[in-house]
């Protein structure tokens, strides 16, 4: 976890090559692993933090804020 802080912290032009390259895998195998552990065993925090990082997700391909993201899987959006 102190790694993806660290990761969202550091801007990208201030990131080698290779440091992008890392991230791009371990997103991914973040990504894989999140899915793979059904819910009903994962801890609060982990749950939590997997449905922050699946907003992210979604946030990125969809093109609305992080934010947004967190608002509507809360049932917090103004279509709500």
């Amino acid at each position: 976890m102190s790694s993806k802080i660290s990761e969202s912290v550091t801007p990208d032009s201030q990131k080698s090559t290779l440091d992008q390259a890392k991230e791009g895998v371990t997103d991914t195998a973040d990504k894989a692993s999140r899915s793979m552990q059904p819910d009903s065993s994962k801890s609060t925090g982990q749950s939590l933090s997997d449905k922050a990082g699946a907003s992210k997700d979604d946030a990125s391909s969809s093109g609305g804020s992080m934010m947004d993201s967190v608002k509507s899987t809360l049932g917090m959006d103004k279509s709500s």
